[in-house]
């Protein structure tokens, strides 16, 4: 078994196509997913791809996130995700969508400078110039 095939990551630098590639959906999952990231009223997804992708940073990071969620990995990598959201998105991607994403036994790995959200998670480790300086255990 190959390790990698656990992790799906959105890096810092993404890119999004019109169509969904390397992963199996159905449209019902993608139509709940856009709801769940609050895109239902800037973009659809018919006919196998999406009507339109010209968003802000913040919206492409929240569609990279449906496509990252339709992939259904036991790990998730999110690398500086939140750091274009407005606020209240934001404060919903701490709060709810990273508990959600729990609850259903995902493993979040969430690479974040957002200080005002680290009581959220289970473990922090804080790096300084590429090494270890901190680790505590949340829960």
């Amino acid at each position: 078994f190959n390790y990698r095939e656990l992790f799906s990551t959105i890096f810092s630098d993404f890119h999004l196509f019109e169509k969904i590639y390397g992963t199996s959906f159905n449209q019902d999952r993608v139509s709940d997913l856009l709801e769940l990231t609050k895109l239902t009223n800037k973009t659809n997804f018919n006919n196998g791809q999406f009507s339109n992708i010209n968003l802000s940073t913040g919206q492409k990071k929240r569609l990279a996130l449906v496509i990252t969620l339709l992939e259904d990995k036991p790990i998730y990598v999110f690398d500086e995700w939140a750091a274009e959201q407005d606020p209240s998105y934001r404060e919903y991607f701490y709060k709810n969508l990273l508990p959600y994403l729990k609850n259903r036994g995902k493993t979040i790995i969430a690479i974040t400078h957002d200080d005002k959200y680290f009581q959220e998670a289970d473990r922090i480790v804080k790096m300084n110039y590429g090494k270890l300086e901190d680790f505590q255990v949340l829960t």
